[in-house]
């Protein structure tokens, strides 16, 4: 009996003892398990989400109506909402990390003009954002300067980059409500003929759109209507010192390039947005981006040098430029027809590339061989922003969505930085009836129907699948590309940059059921890989990988 107490008594200690053990192994096991390697962000492979500010999400109902813009308006051509206040909602709720987004782009939201125009296609507000009647302030329709500031902050907090797109060519169109700015600053016409660098960039877009005179260094005065808003709105002092202030720093004239250089500048000095998207750069003189640039890079710095705490990685100030058909094929140069111009020697990192959307029907090896060589040939060093559907392309690619998953397979893999556009990812309807022109493209997000229709639902998730990984892996979109089997498709991706690798491989067009996936000389045998897509853990053996899915994608990074 005594021994039976004994034993019964050293067995709490034992098992404690033992307990103990487990619990520091574990803790060893934890200890041993390498932290997951830090991805650096990197604007040659970014996943840039692009939106209509008064299309996305009406995050504040209460600005829906502002400067009394209530006339009726064609089909989608008037004020739908949309505001910054419900672009920061999504950001929060975490829509575009779980996209794989690391870059939102959203369309001006500078103060447009308060009438209606039309320009052939109906009674239209500046509801888009692209007629600008005040650089200085914040339209009320999109929010207020503190939600500007609100969302880049909380973008930031999530590790997403914000592009403000930005128009240096032209004012808003003149209504009754918004008078012509002076001679000095603008010219109302020839119309553009777009056959030579004289009529492409010394004219206006259309009739009634008046076009600021960049490529002038005449010192000119301020409008006296701005000077009466600024007055009417308390801050003519503030705005003509700070004027004052750099146009002494500087040096510049006061030319009409200056002034609004230095209106677009102080949202990254005051806020420390990290990019700009460029609107109509073939209609400007090209010296006036490389004035830009080089505003926006010191105020960049500025703003970093006041917010050491907040600054998210060393990348410079970026710029992508929209030289309206411009394809990656052109390298370089952008051919006006008498003149040739290198847009990316003024200032841009990136230019937006027309041309995907007529090669998204070839091979996907065609495809991902061509941008490849191009971009690390022709444009080394720099990059090219893809897209196949957008806001003013009346041709995009698949405009009827039937085809959602090559759409997602061909953006989101094809090398260079990708352009998701509002919708694409949830299949937003771009036929709509009784819109003209490029209203069609542009109706509001179709939340309901991802809320509500299983089929859209799965396209969903299959792009959230694709986007995260592009975005985990550098290697995607700034990698060098190469093809490890011809059937099944499989090519793999690398990336260094310092002492960071990054290196996977993609299966496309995969059978469904067992598949065996060729890797050798890329991984070798024995490596563990992890297959996102189906999220799977294999391991390389006799050069390959077995997977057995219903899946015909398979996304392989290196399990750390």
């Amino acid at each position: 009996m005594k021994k039976l107490l004994v034993a019964l008594s050293i067995l709490p200690l034992f098992l404690g003892c033992k307990e103990v053990k487990k619990k520091q192994q574990a803790a060893q096991v934890v200890e041993e398990v390498a932290p997951k390697k830090e991805v650096p962000f990197v604007w040659e492979g970014a996943n840039i989400y692009f939106l209509l500010t008064d299309r996305f999400n009406n995050g504040n109902p209460e600005n829906d109506v502002n400067f009394e813009r209530t006339e009726e308006t064609a089909v989608l051509r008037g004020f739908e909402g949309g505001d910054i206040q419900g672009i920061t909602q999504k950001i929060e709720e975490g829509y575009f990390t779980d996209l794989g987004i690391n870059a939102i782009w959203f369309t001006p939201v500078v103060e447009q003009i308060h009438g209606a125009t039309d320009e052939g296609t109906g009674k239209t507000y500046g509801y888009h954002g692209y007629w600008a009647k005040d650089w200085t302030s914040i339209d009320p329709n999109f929010g207020t300067r503190k939600d500007l500031e609100k969302l880049v902050k909380i973008a930031h907090s999530k590790g997403i980059r914000v592009l403000l797109d930005v128009v240096l060519n032209h004012t808003g169109p003149v209504t009754e409500k918004d008078p012509v700015w002076p001679d000095s600053w603008v010219r109302t016409g020839p119309k553009c003929e777009f056959t030579t660098y004289e009529n492409t960039t010394a004219c206006t877009l259309v009739e009634n759109l008046p076009d600021i005179l960049t490529e002038s260094d005449e010192a000119i005065e301020l409008p006296d209507a701005l000077l009466a808003k600024w007055k009417d709105e308390g801050r003519l002092s503030k705005e003509l010192d700070e004027l004052q202030l750099f146009f002494e720093r500087t040096g510049y004239p006061r030319a009409p390039r200056y002034y609004i250089i230095k209106w677009l500048t102080d949202y990254i000095n005051d806020l420390g947005v990290d990019g700009f998207r460029v609107d109509t750069v073939k209609h400007v003189n090209e010296d006036a981006w490389a004035d830009l640039h080089k505003e926006a890079e010191y105020a960049f710095e500025t703003w970093k040098k006041k917010h050491q705490d907040k600054i998210l990685d060393d990348n410079p100030f970026y710029m992508v430029g929209e030289v309206y058909n411009y394809g990656i094929s052109g390298g370089r140069d952008f051919n006006f027809g008498d003149k040739k111009v290198d847009f990316f020697d003024y200032g841009f990192k990136s230019l937006i590339n027309f041309e995907l959307k007529n090669d998204a029907d070839k091979s996907y090896e065609d495809i991902f061989k061509k941008y490849n060589k191009l971009l690390q040939t022709k444009l080394k060093g720099k990059s090219v922003l893809n897209y196949l559907t957008s806001h003013d392309d009346g041709a995009p690619y698949d405009k009827e969505r039937s085809k959602p998953y090559r759409t997602a397979n061909v953006l989101l893999l094809t090398p260079g930085a990708s352009q998701v556009y509002y919708g694409d990812e949830t299949s937003r309807n771009l036929i709509i009836e009784g819109t003209q022109g490029d209203a069609t493209l542009r109706s509001f997000m179709n939340w309901e129907d991802l809320d509500s229709i299983p089929e859209i639902q799965k396209i969903h998730k299959h792009w959230q699948k694709l986007g995260q990984f592009r975005a985990n892996h550098p290697a995607v979109g700034a990698g060098k590309h190469k093809r490890l089997a011809k059937s099944p498709y499989v090519f793999s991706r690398t990336y260094a940059q310092g002492e960071y690798r990054d290196k996977v491989v993609v299966g496309l067009d995969l059978p469904k059921g067992k598949k065996s996936l060729w890797v050798k000389g890329f991984f070798g045998d024995g490596t563990k890989l992890y297959d996102t897509y189906s999220e799977t853990e294999v391991t390389v053996a006799n050069g390959k990988v077995i997977l057995e899915n219903d899946f015909d994608i398979a996304l392989l990074e290196l399990v750390e």
